[in-house]
């Protein structure tokens, strides 16, 4: 073997001893940050379950419970005016009855409200049954067939724009008049989008979202909530939050909007709808509602500035505005 042969061998053999070298670091830092954020995640999964033990203790009950297929649905009944409210979620909306408080304690002066936390929504039961829009909207039904109700103005907000539609079609003869805050509309564009549920659950079961929101701020912080009741939706909000009732009802939004996309309010229905007038991410909103107020011969669209959930900012004048509205209609 001459000299250069000799050279080459050696420059090769220590290049490969270099390259393993180098591959045997990056395999020891991929497995200790691979190993960093298993040991991270399962602390998170620890922490989120001690705390979920503690905080389901901390929550105060209230409404009462009707048993509605075997299950129990809870049920606030606040004022004792001659007429109804049935009052309706939007869509995942923990604690629906803390939720609306703000509102509910503007009408109840001159209404009785009834609202109404559907299976898997506050402190309801969940259930297995698939989250259809008759499914939801039978048991809703039921829930109020339990209390002896039968003649109100139905009320709600978000996807209760959806579930209310098809209300008023199947029980016409006990809603007097349908009022939506922000409501869907059912032939609103884009609401057969895939969502991330699996994403969603991984985040919610591994306690990575009660993270997620710890740091994301207090949604409640700028609102007239009290300190209590901003203290008790959270608590509720970690318990029910990403549930598979909520879950499911999630992935049947799209085939729900399918199927009642044809839904119209009846005619002769009173209908007020309050509308986010500053949608950004839908330049369609007012228009859609505008047609939709049409449908009925007393419709009437009122346009108000603020987020999503107009009830949080926007109580006292949806309560005012209510009140003249059914007084003119009357």
């Amino acid at each position: 073997m001459n000299v250069a042969n000799m050279v080459e061998i050696k420059t090769t053999g220590t290049k490969s001893t270099k390259s393993h070298k180098k591959r045997n670091l990056w395999l020891k830092i991929i497995g200790g940050i691979v190993g960093a954020l298993v040991l991270f995640i399962g602390i998170v999964f620890i922490v989120d379950a001690i705390s979920d033990g503690v905080e389901k203790k901390k929550i105060e009950s209230y409404g009462q419970y009707v048993n509605v297929d075997g299950k129990k649905m809870n049920v606030l009944i606040q004022g004792s005016g001659e007429q109804t409210v049935v009052l309706l979620p939007g869509q995942g909306t923990p604690s629906p009855a803390l939720d609306f408080k703000l509102l509910i304690d503007e009408i109840t002066p001159n209404y009785k409200v009834v609202l109404v936390e559907p299976f898997g929504y506050g402190l309801s039961d969940e259930t297995e049954k698939e989250r259809t829009t008759e499914n939801i909207v039978s048991e809703v039904h039921e829930a109020l067939q339990q209390l002896g109700i039968d003649r109100y103005i139905l009320m709600g907000h978000s996807i209760t724009g959806l579930y209310g539609a098809s209300y008023v079609n199947t029980y016409p003869d006990e809603v007097l008049a349908f009022v939506g805050i922000d409501s869907s509309v059912p032939n609103q564009p884009g609401m057969d989008v895939k969502l991330p549920l699996k994403s969603m659950q991984f985040l919610q079961k591994s306690g990575l979202m009660r993270l997620i929101q710890k740091v994301s701020g207090d949604p409640y912080e700028s609102l007239a909530f009290d300190e209590h009741t901003k203290e008790q939706m959270r608590l509720i909000s970690n318990q029910v939050a990403g549930n598979p009732t909520l879950m499911n009802e999630l992935s049947h939004l799209g085939s729900n909007f399918k199927n009642g996309q044809q839904l119209t309010i009846p005619n002769n229905l009173p209908l007020l709808l309050f509308v986010q007038s500053n949608n950004e991410h839908n330049k369609q909103w007012i228009p859609l509602h505008e047609e939709q107020v049409k449908q009925s011969a007393q419709g009437k669209m009122i346009p108000m500035e603020g987020s999503h959930y107009l009830h949080h900012t926007k109580y006292k004048e949806i309560a005012e505005e209510f009140k003249a509205y059914m007084k003119q209609i009357q």
